[in-house]
């Protein structure tokens, strides 16, 4: 299939992230997470024709956990691996009925979710042996997790392109990092992805994820910038010009002062002195 102008961009940003970040190397096997979502479907299209452009010199295999959600149809799915003939497997947990009896009627289950299918994936690959794990989000993602992290949970964090997990067993990546949704959105109509909803969380009203996506969405419609500067943001970190005083000793900084003037003064005489 000839590359679209849309294809084309999105592999220029997802090769570009890759090299930014230095996320596959030359040998390495990468368990791609194909969770039947347009991001999922996009990143093992993106990783499959660079792997082609390297000549095979990393290695691919898709991943589906079937979390025994109602509705759940992966034969579209499988059919679709089995024409791109990359190797796979779908396993089946049941996580749904775990998360149902857990998390109280009308609260979001996204966060018990996430932990169980992450436990699952990690156990996965190292039982495998792949040494890489590929997750599908995108920039707006990690922009929608930053405002999340700020405004409920008082932290300024994100999502990393690249991660050692706690264990320093695995390695997370995100290929699809400078990647927007719209036009991932775009390129999964345009290539006809058998896509799998998600019907455990995607029906809940009101999530703050939800939430903040519009603001955010609000805000570039005045600016069509701040999607870009917000991503940017994650990459310029200022720290002096934050607060954490596990980062400054806010106390010391008049010795810090002091120390640096008595220096100014030193120099400043021994040039005088040799003129």
């Amino acid at each position: 299939m000839k590359e679209s102008s849309l294809e084309k961009k999105l592999l220029h940003y997802t090769g570009k992230a890759i090299a930014d970040f230095n996320m596959i190397r030359s040998g390495d096997r990468i368990m791609v997470c194909l969770s039947g979502g347009k991001d999922s479907f996009t990143m093992l299209c993106m990783l499959q024709m660079l792997r082609r452009r390297a000549r095979g010199k990393f290695e691919l295999f898709a991943f589906t956990l079937d979390q025994a959600q109602p509705g759940w149809d992966d034969t579209k799915l499988r059919q679709w691996l089995e024409d791109t003939g990359i190797p796979y497997e779908i396993l089946r947990e049941d996580t749904y009925t775990i998360v149902k009896s857990k998390i109280p009627e009308g609260e979001t289950y996204c966060s018990l979710c996430s932990r169980l299918r992450r436990g699952i994936i990690y156990h996965y690959a190292e039982d495998k042996g792949f040494n890489k794990i590929a997750l599908g989000h995108h920039r707006d993602d990690m922009i929608r997790t930053l405002l999340m992290s700020i405004f409920y949970n008082g932290e300024i964090r994100s999502m990393p392109p690249k991660l050692l997990s706690d264990n320093k067993r695995h390695i997370v990546i995100r290929p699809l990092a400078y990647c927007q949704e719209n036009d991932i959105a775009q390129y999964a109509l345009e290539r006809g992805f058998p896509i799998i909803p998600c019907n455990l969380c995607g029906s809940q009203e009101n999530l703050v994820r939800q939430k903040v996506k519009v603001l955010i969405d609000q805000l570039a419609k005045e600016n069509p910038k701040v999607p870009s500067n917000m991503l940017h943001a994650l990459t310029s970190v200022k720290l002096s010009q934050l607060m954490d005083r596990k980062l400054w000793d806010f106390k010391g900084l008049e010795t810090v002062q002091a120390d640096s003037q008595d220096v100014g003064e030193e120099v400043l005489f021994e040039v005088e002195g040799d003129s």
